[in-house]
């Protein structure tokens, strides 16, 4: 009966960060730093009006794209806070960023089709390129610093080369693509029949004034789209809201697939993002750069090295000198030390390991002591 699914499903593998916190719930005791899952609840103002939505009974069908109050919304936000000019028309209400990415590289891609992600990449990516029947094509970058460098990529693009996938700041280093990393981009795309998809999800979570993303690149903008998302900077990971920004050009085309795929996100909670996009982040931003800064003392006082997180709530130390798969290590590390985090494979990167730093403070402060534990029991010394 296995023969009558569709091929492209036997390629699809589940998710590695999943399946090590299904490990740590199964284990008793154990502190998990695996989820990019905010320790804040949602905020109350936002809460408040998808009740009260609900309560006025907008509770029906709407337009396939969204409220267009809300996609006014969307556009003016991002005219205003990060320098990007999209109308209405040009913006689809997606169910998270999720939909979003399936959505672009479903419109994208024809079968063989090349994608390229550098690596370490959020593994999400590499499944929807194969459900898509593409190509994913994986470029490691831990020799550059995490970062994109021209002499390499140029290696990577090839005549069936369709898309790049652009995510700054990165999940799971925490860091952000530089000038450098953003021409070399520039290079390979100019005058191609190529998109560069712009996953900009943490975009408001940045803990420096040198950032840019791909997309203000506004020469390049017919080949851009760029996906965002409420999860991580309004603590709405289960509300499973986002959007979409691309040029009007192949709009009506990926809107048909978002149609055709989820009809529309629900009416109440589009009424909930608009008054999202009015909350101030800047105190769970505030939070997240003290945990980050507390994480990254303690890493540094185990020996630990690691590329500084700019952006996001993780970072991606290496475990390289203890001789062992990142894997291997994180097995062991919930077996000895009753600890979870997440193997740098899961992300194309052998030799490190992903530590979210959006728990709270006492959740890192046991998780921390216990991996200062187990890296001392592994060294046989004190750190």
């Amino acid at each position: 009966m296995t023969d009558l699914l569709n091929h492209a499903v036997y390629g699809l593998r589940r998710s590695a960060i999943r399946e090590y916190s299904a490990l740590a719930a199964k284990t008793p005791g154990c502190v998990a730093l695996t989820l990019g899952e905010p320790d804040f609840d949602t905020p109350s103002s936002v809460i408040d009006t998808a009740c009260t939505s609900l309560h006025h009974g907008e509770t029906h069908y709407i337009a396939n794209n969204g409220d267009r109050q809300l996609l006014e919304k969307i556009s003016a936000f991002e005219k205003e806070h990060n320098g990007l000019f999209y109308s209405a028309d040009e913006i689809i209400v997606t169910a998270g960023a999720t939909e979003g990415l399936f959505v672009s590289l479903f419109g994208i891609l024809n079968p063989g089709d090349e994608v390229i992600i550098p690596t370490p990449a959020f593994g999400l990516y590499e499944q929807i390129v194969l459900m898509c029947r593409g190509v994913p094509v994986l470029m490691d970058t831990s020799q550059d610093g995490f970062q994109i460098r021209k002499q390499k990529l140029v290696q990577f693009v090839s005549d069936k080369t369709k898309a790049i996938i652009i995510n700054t700041p990165n999940n799971p280093t925490g860091c952000i693509y530089d000038e450098e990393s953003l021409a070399a981009v520039v290079d390979v795309i100019d005058g191609k029949n190529m998109f560069v998809i712009c996953d900009d999800v943490y975009r408001q979570l940045i803990y420096t004034d040198d950032y840019h993303s791909f997309a203000e690149r506004s020469e390049y903008r017919d080949q851009i789209i760029v996906v965002q998302s409420y999860s991580k900077p309004y603590a709405m990971t289960g509300w499973r809201m986002g959007y979409l920004m691309m040029p009007q050009s192949i709009k009506e085309r990926l809107e048909l697939i978002h149609q055709y795929v989820v009809v529309s996100t629900p009416a109440p909670f589009q009424k909930a993002c608009m008054e999202a996009l009015g909350c101030d982040v800047s105190a769970m931003r505030n939070t997240y750069e003290k945990r980050r800064a507390y994480v990254m003392d303690r890493l540094e006082k185990m020996g630990l090295s690691f590329t500084v997180p700019l952006g996001g709530f993780y970072v991606f130390p290496s475990i390289e000198k203890y001789g062992m798969t990142s894997d291997m290590f994180c097995r062991r590390l919930i077996e000895e030390a009753k600890l979870a985090l997440t193997p740098g494979s899961c992300f194309g990167c052998e030799g490190h390991v992903r530590l979210t730093y959006c728990y709270d403070d006492g959740a890192l402060k046991e998780g921390l002591d216990r991996l200062e534990g187990f890296l001392r029991k592994l060294e046989g010394t004190s750190l």
